[in-house]
Formats: C-alpha cells, sequence, structure tokens
C-alpha cells in the first residue's frame, strides 16, 4: 500500500520483520516468525513483498579494505544544468557506490571505493571531471571508518 507522499505504507508486523532483518539479516524465517507472531511462510512471503517493493535489500555488507578497495573518499561535485543528468552519469561508474543530490555547498555528493589513490585520480579526471555539466570537484579522502550502521529501524 502506497501513502499519499508516495512512500510505501508499513503494517507494525513488516517493520518487525525489517527491524530482525537489521539486526541479523541471516535470521530464518521461522525465528523471525516466532518473534512476530507469523508462520515461516507468511514471514516469506512478507519478505519477498518488501524486496519486490523496493522497501529493503537484503545484502553481504562488506569490509572494502578486506577485499583489496584501500581507498575510500566522498567526492563533492558541483554542477552546472541538470544535475539529475550528472547524477546518473556518475551513478554508471562502476567505483561508485553512493550518490545523492543535495542542496548547499555541492549539488552532489558521491562516495568511491577504489584500490588505490592512482585508481582514486584515474576516476576522477577520465570519468568524473570529464563529464558534460560538471564544473567542479573536492575529494575528502576517507582515513579512518568510525562507524557505519544500516540498523535506523523502522518509524
Amino acid at each position: 500500500m502506497t501513502a499519499k507522499d508516495g512512500r510505501t505504507s508499513l503494517d507494525d508486523t513488516s517493520k518487525a520483520i525489517i527491524e530482525q532483518l537489521q539486526d541479523d539479516g541471516r535470521r530464518s524465517y521461522a525465528d523471525i516468525g516466532k518473534a512476530v507472531g507469523l508462520s515461516e511462510a507468511a514471514v516469506r512471503q512478507r519478505v519477498q513483498k518488501l524486496i519486490d517493493g523496493g522497501v529493503m535489500q537484503i545484502v553481504a555488507v562488506t569490509d572494502p579494505l578486506q577485499l583489496g578497495f584501500l581507498r575510500q573518499a566522498m567526492i563533492g561535485i558541483r554542477v552546472s544544468g541538470d544535475t539529475r543528468a550528472v547524477a546518473d552519469a556518475v551513478a554508471d561508474i562502476p567505483a561508485v557506490d553512493y550518490v545523492v543530490l543535495t542542496a548547499g555547498s555541492f549539488d552532489l555528493l558521491v562516495e568511491i571505493v577504489c584500490e588505490d589513490d592512482e585508481k582514486l585520480l584515474d576516476i576522477l579526471n577520465e570519468q568524473i571531471r570529464s563529464l558534460d555539466g560538471v564544473l567542479s570537484t573536492e575529494t575528502f579522502v576517507y582515513l579512518k571508518l568510525r562507524k557505519q550502521l544500516y540498523n535506523w529501524g523502522t518509524r
């Protein structure tokens, strides 16, 4: 069910299922069912409906450093023209894992995960700064990640 503002309207049971999975994405449907008062099959159906509706994803969150991606950076991009077109072009770059259109000093914030500084420089110069509409960039190299959570719950 969709609310007037375009968001999916969730009942308390669906919210409880999401919170169970945010706590442990490998939790079995049977265990979730016990916690929320549904059968395993009913939980499975609801989870699939939440996934199909784009409400949630179930993915393995990895440590980029352990996988050989030694450089992470946030890039602020100032754009001339349609920010959506530039955002779409930037989102197509494989090393980009996050693109958000913003208000403020930058029109876009983009997160890059790549192997090293040389690769970051290549991405900046050959793939981002060369795009039509990109006026300027500012790169914020991550020195150490202190906190990254995905369990903000439901409201």
